[in-house]
Protein backbone atom coordinates (compact mmCIF):
# COMPACT_ATOMS: atom_id res chain seq x y z
CA UNK A 1 0.00 0.00 0.00
CA UNK A 2 1.30 3.46 -0.87
CA UNK A 3 2.31 5.61 2.06
CA UNK A 4 -0.20 8.31 1.13
CA UNK A 5 -3.06 5.79 1.16
CA UNK A 6 -1.93 4.29 4.47
CA UNK A 7 -1.69 7.75 6.05
CA UNK A 8 -5.20 8.71 4.98
CA UNK A 9 -6.64 5.36 6.04
CA UNK A 10 -4.96 5.61 9.45
CA UNK A 11 -6.21 9.16 9.94
CA UNK A 12 -9.80 8.27 9.08
CA UNK A 13 -9.96 5.23 11.35
CA UNK A 14 -7.99 6.92 14.14
CA UNK A 15 -10.58 9.69 14.14
CA UNK A 16 -13.27 7.02 14.53
CA UNK A 17 -11.31 5.30 17.31
CA UNK A 18 -10.84 8.60 19.15
CA UNK A 19 -14.55 9.41 18.88
CA UNK A 20 -15.65 5.87 19.81
CA UNK A 21 -13.14 4.51 22.36
CA UNK A 22 -15.40 1.49 23.04
CA UNK A 23 -15.30 0.45 19.36
CA UNK A 24 -12.81 -2.45 19.42
CA UNK A 25 -12.90 -2.82 15.62
CA UNK A 26 -11.91 0.81 15.11
CA UNK A 27 -9.12 0.55 17.69
CA UNK A 28 -7.76 -2.64 16.12
CA UNK A 29 -7.93 -1.22 12.59
CA UNK A 30 -6.18 2.00 13.64
CA UNK A 31 -3.45 -0.11 15.29
CA UNK A 32 -3.10 -2.15 12.08
CA UNK A 33 -2.55 0.95 9.93
CA UNK A 34 -0.16 2.44 12.47
CA UNK A 35 1.88 -0.78 12.44
CA UNK A 36 1.85 -0.75 8.63
CA UNK A 37 3.18 2.82 8.64
CA UNK A 38 5.92 1.88 11.11
CA UNK A 39 6.99 -1.34 9.40
CA UNK A 40 6.42 -0.71 5.69
CA UNK A 41 7.14 3.02 5.55
CA UNK A 42 9.50 3.48 8.52
CA UNK A 43 7.34 6.25 9.96
CA UNK A 44 7.39 7.33 13.59
CA UNK A 45 5.86 10.01 15.82
CA UNK A 46 2.62 9.95 13.83
CA UNK A 47 -0.14 12.24 15.00
CA UNK A 48 -2.79 14.64 13.80
CA UNK A 49 -4.46 17.90 14.67
CA UNK A 50 -7.38 19.83 13.26
CA UNK A 51 -6.83 23.31 11.87
CA UNK A 52 -10.11 24.85 10.81
CA UNK A 53 -11.53 22.81 7.97
CA UNK A 54 -8.34 20.73 7.59
CA UNK A 55 -6.69 17.84 9.39
CA UNK A 56 -2.92 18.00 9.49
CA UNK A 57 -1.16 14.67 9.83
CA UNK A 58 2.47 14.76 10.90
CA UNK A 59 5.23 12.29 11.50
CA UNK A 60 8.80 11.39 10.67
CA UNK A 61 10.09 9.21 7.85
CA UNK A 62 13.71 8.64 6.93
CA UNK A 63 14.80 11.25 9.51
CA UNK A 64 12.65 13.90 7.83
CA UNK A 65 9.44 15.54 8.97
CA UNK A 66 6.33 14.67 7.03
CA UNK A 67 3.22 16.85 7.11
CA UNK A 68 0.12 16.25 4.99
CA UNK A 69 -3.17 18.17 4.98
CA UNK A 70 -6.57 16.65 4.29
CA UNK A 71 -9.98 18.32 4.02
CA UNK A 72 -11.96 17.68 7.20
CA UNK A 73 -15.01 16.58 5.22
CA UNK A 74 -13.03 13.74 3.61
CA UNK A 75 -11.43 12.63 6.87
CA UNK A 76 -14.71 12.73 8.80
CA UNK A 77 -16.72 10.84 6.13
CA UNK A 78 -16.10 7.41 7.69
CA UNK A 79 -17.13 8.58 11.17
CA UNK A 80 -20.26 10.22 9.79
CA UNK A 81 -21.17 7.03 7.90
CA UNK A 82 -20.68 4.86 10.98
CA UNK A 83 -22.64 7.16 13.25
CA UNK A 84 -25.45 7.38 10.70
CA UNK A 85 -25.92 3.60 10.70
CA UNK A 86 -28.36 2.58 13.47
CA UNK A 87 -26.97 -0.94 13.84
CA UNK A 88 -23.62 0.52 14.97
CA UNK A 89 -25.19 2.76 17.58
CA UNK A 90 -26.96 0.32 19.88
CA UNK A 91 -26.47 1.24 23.50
Amino acid sequence: MKREDALFNWLQIQLVADARPEDRSALDTAAFFLQLLHEDHQMSDIGYRQEGSWYVLSGNADSQSVEVRYPAESVEALLVAIESEPKYNCN
